[in-house]
């Protein structure tokens, strides 16, 4: 075959099994991603047949990554990363040190040394962003509260990896690998350096960036050329991702996080989210397929209580860390599972730890295989990890009181201070959630002198709100103690600001059953939404589109009548 065909060969070759074997998981009741996997081992080197090429696939995987985390980033602003720091940043700090310790005691037990612990423990201790970003897509949670956490969580992680990978190399004589052994100073200077490398360019991007890049971005979509437009944003994204590995030693991800983030900025993000989403769709099956072709199907067979260890240590050694974590700072149980589920797998990173490991002569060739294996497997039970979610949140409140009381033990901020003006708390307005709708409406209800009380997950925003004299209780308002707290059974209307149906159901029920007078407002992000709450019969449900559109045609007609009555017609 012509070397000058090899792309098309293996692009035809992906994207054909992918959307055969991903059409038959869909059909069976597995998300598509499994079928993605399969397609990857198929024409991966570890299987019979044709074998396409892993170096290509590895690049345009590579794509694929920079372009989701441009898209997170759209979706993000700087508030709303700085608003989960004091969980995220001591999260994911203290899940990786206790995933690091697990993977470095099974290596121990297998025989390896201490550097190949460090670097096993490290590889399975971070989480892949496309995964958590799919993961979060399809439940409508990248905007929430717990989403936000959990995309603050992987910034975290990837910043760590960042070090790691910097400081592995000097370090790999020290842990038993190849290379001198650096004094103290050295190792300072290195990490001083690398620190200072990222912090220059987070600075850039953050008072730089933010007034250039959407000055662009504007001045290109006044040409009215929309595949210029489409080119401006691809070219941000992949074009920052690139600097900023070049020039500051970033991961290409986070460069486009970042990038995506300073683009926020204008006016038209909305739009370049939307331009660039389906080249994002798109790459994002070419990682699955990527990771898939890595996989050796003989490790099942030749060594399966590794494989099985690995993933335990995956899937739920790391899961009930991290839920450990969120529950210690007093998150409600939804988000400690949503958290917890989202890092359950790992990715990228893994493989890019793993292959370094193995090139120091740190880590056995062994220990990278079941990295891909523990990858493969960890990323195709995500979906199921999810979907136990649910279930488990409730048969756990339901039977356990240690739970109940470890989400508001001792906790100021789960119910209302005692010096509350009580003349608040009859007749008011709860608002669920106090996100960017939620805040809107609780301005408009104060303008207007109406009692307000908030219920919210995010444990800063209700210390803010408190600051500023607003009532506020900590809480996944799905619990009917934390509606209690807000005092729903005195409420005259409660508002649903969140889009998250299933919780919004449990919400309207309690509602109902404490105070069957309330007047329930609540809104969804779709029609198929909409029709689940309608069966629980709230007073109005608002349709995110749907009201845009009403909110513009009224507007249109308002304004035509009005020409139309200047005309004299």
């Amino acid at each position: 075959m012509p070397h000058e065909i090899g792309l098309i060969t293996m692009l035809a070759a992906a994207f054909g099994f992918a959307i055969v074997f991903g059409l038959i998981a869909a059909r069976i009741g597995l998300p598509p991603l499994v079928g993605y996997l399969i397609a990857g081992v198929l024409i991966g080197p570890h299987t019979p047949g044709f074998v396409a090429n892993a170096d290509l696939a590895a690049q345009l995987a590579e794509i694929g990554v920079m372009l989701l985390m441009f898209g997170v980033g759209l979706h993000l602003s700087i508030d709303d990363l700085l608003a989960v720091r004091k969980i995220a940043l001591p999260g994911a700090v203290v899940q990786i040190a206790a995933a690091t310790v697990m993977g470095a005691g099974v290596a121990h037990f297998w025989g390896w040394n201490l550097g190949a612990g460090i670097v096993f423990g490290l590889a399975l201790s971070v989480a892949s962003t496309v995964v958590l970003l799919k993961a979060l897509e399809a439940r409508g949670l990248v905007d929430s509260m717990n989403g936000r956490i959990a995309v603050g969580w992987l910034v975290v992680e990837d910043l760590v990896m960042v070090l790691a990978l910097v400081l592995l190399p000097p370090l790999a004589g020290l842990l038993g690998g190849e290379g001198a052994t650096p004094s103290g100073g050295e190792l300072a200077l290195t990490l001083g350096k690398t620190l200072g490398m990222v912090a220059v360019f987070i600075v850039l991007m953050l008072v730089v960036g933010k007034r250039v890049f959407p000055w662009v971005l504007w001045q290109v979509a006044r040409t009215g050329s929309r595949e210029l437009f489409t080119l401006c944003v691809i070219a941000a994204a992949l074009g920052i991702a690139f600097g900023a590995a070049a020039l500051f030693g970033v991961s290409f991800a986070l460069g486009a996080f970042f990038a995506g983030m300073v683009l926020r900025e204008s006016e038209l993000s909305h739009r370049a989210a939307e331009e660039s989403l389906p080249l994002r769709d798109a790459f994002a099956v070419l990682f699955f397929v990527s990771v898939g072709m890595l996989f050796d199907p003989m490790m099942l067979v030749e060594q399966p209580l590794r494989v099985l260890a690995v993933v335990g240590i995956i899937v739920i050694g790391k899961s009930l860390a991290a839920l450990a974590i969120v529950i210690a700072f007093r998150y409600p149980l939804n988000t400690a599972f949503t958290v917890s589920a989202s890092l359950a797998q790992i990715g990228e990173f893994s493989f890019i730890l793993a292959g370094l490991g193995v090139a120091l002569k740190l880590l056995p060739v062994e220990g990278q295989n079941l990295i891909l294996a523990g990858a493969v497997i960890s990323i195709a039970l995500n979906p199921l990890v999810f979907s136990l979610i649910e279930p488990l949140q409730e048969r756990i409140r339901a039977r356990s009181k240690l739970a109940r009381d470890l989400e508001r033990r001792e906790d100021p901020l789960a119910q209302l201070p005692m010096s509350t003006d009580q003349s608040l708390l009859t007749g008011h307005v709860l608002v669920v959630g106090y996100g960017r709708v939620g805040r809107r409406i609780g301005a408009a209800l104060r303008e207007k002198n109406i009692p307000v009380v908030v219920a919210e997950q995010n444990r800063e925003t209700v210390e803010q709100l408190r600051g500023d004299g607003i009532p506020a209780v900590s809480g996944d308002a799905a619990d009917p103690a934390v509606l209690i707290q807000a005092h729903v059974a005195r409420a005259r209307l409660l508002v649903i600001a969140a889009p998250d149906s299933t919780r919004a159901r449990k919400m309207i029920e309690t509602a109902r059953m404490l105070n069957p007078d309330i007047e329930i407002v609540a809104r969804t992000h779709s029609d198929e939404e909409a029709g689940l709450l309608k069966g629980d019969k709230p007073d109005r449900v608002f349709i995110d589109e749907q009201e845009l559109a009403i909110a513009m045609a009224d507007h249109v007609v308002g304004r035509c009548a009005s020409g139309h009555k200047k005309t004299g017609h």
